[in-house]
């Protein structure tokens, strides 16, 4: 089976029909929140801090990645691990994007009116009807902040995804059967090609994920690309210490073959 990542709003039915659609696979599903609990725990970062930088957009005056980014790829390293089986049924609001560029990644994203939401958010959450509706904006228009500040995408556009589900228009039954067609499909069979870019990804972010989590080596100046194995960091730090400590963090990470350290000083680095 591909890896099927499922995009929901917030009390859009992503979540249901994430369950769903497990219940008939036989596996548990695999929430956002519980990935962020997760790289919490592996690299040392309080969870309430994780969840609220993710959670929350900046004012336009502190919108440079920062530790924002240090942060999501050490929640893709722990999203890469759990598909690295190849069966993961994912369900949060930027799966898709953390798996970009994997042709075998089946896109869904669930949307519902804006009624239905509201009335979710009142039975599940106790909202009262403002509340709710107050809740329901706020929340999307961080997602879309968050998505365009990280990623420069618009979180709603539809050529994002594979697919776009219309709980108003389909039953959670009916859109757990369209995926489960949808992901039997040639177009998202794993390709030679797609697993070793899969693989590439992977290596690369758990080598972020460990520059993140030294204090000496945060950094959102550098990038990492890995290639079966060789390692290459480019961009800029902060100081000689970090210059120094790179390559031998990386080059524990497993997998890791070869480091080639082309990062200088400079003023991109910012935490």
């Amino acid at each position: 089976m591909c890896i099927i990542t499922i995009s929901r709003g917030s009390f859009a039915g992503g979540k249901a029909v994430a369950e769903r659609l497990c219940q008939r696979l036989g596996q548990p599903p695999l929430s956002r929140e519980a990935v962020l609990a997760q790289a919490a725990k592996e690299y040392g970062i309080l969870e309430t801090e994780l969840a609220h930088t993710l959670n929350t957009s900046p004012p336009f005056w502190q919108q440079v990645p920062g530790k924002r980014l240090a942060y999501v790829k050490c929640v893709t390293a722990v999203l890469f691990d759990h598909a690295a089986g190849g069966n993961l049924v994912y369900h949060g609001h930027v799966g898709h994007l953390l798996f970009s560029g994997i042709s075998h990644v089946l896109r869904v994203r669930v949307i519902a009116d804006m009624e239905h939401r509201i009335k979710l958010a009142m039975e599940q959450a106790s909202m009262k009807r403002e509340e709710a509706v107050a809740h329901i904006h706020r929340v999307d228009e961080n997602r879309r902040r968050w998505a365009r500040l990280l990623y420069g995408v618009d979180w709603e556009d539809p050529t994002q995804y594979s697919v776009i589900l219309n709980l108003g228009h389909i039953s959670l039954d009916g859109a757990c059967e369209t995926i489960l067609r949808m992901s039997e499909l040639a177009d998202f069979r794993p390709t030679p090609e797609s697993r070793q870019r899969f693989e590439n990804l992977r290596l690369s972010s758990k080598v972020w994920a460990a520059l993140a989590k030294e204090p000496a080596t945060r950094s959102a100046g550098i990038e990492v690309t890995a290639n079966d194995g060789d390692v290459v960091i480019t961009g800029s730090v902060g100081s000689s210490k970090a210059l120094e400590l790179m390559p031998r963090i990386a080059g524990a990470v497993e997998g890791v073959k070869t480091v080639r350290c082309e990062a200088g000083m400079g003023s991109d680095w910012y935490w």
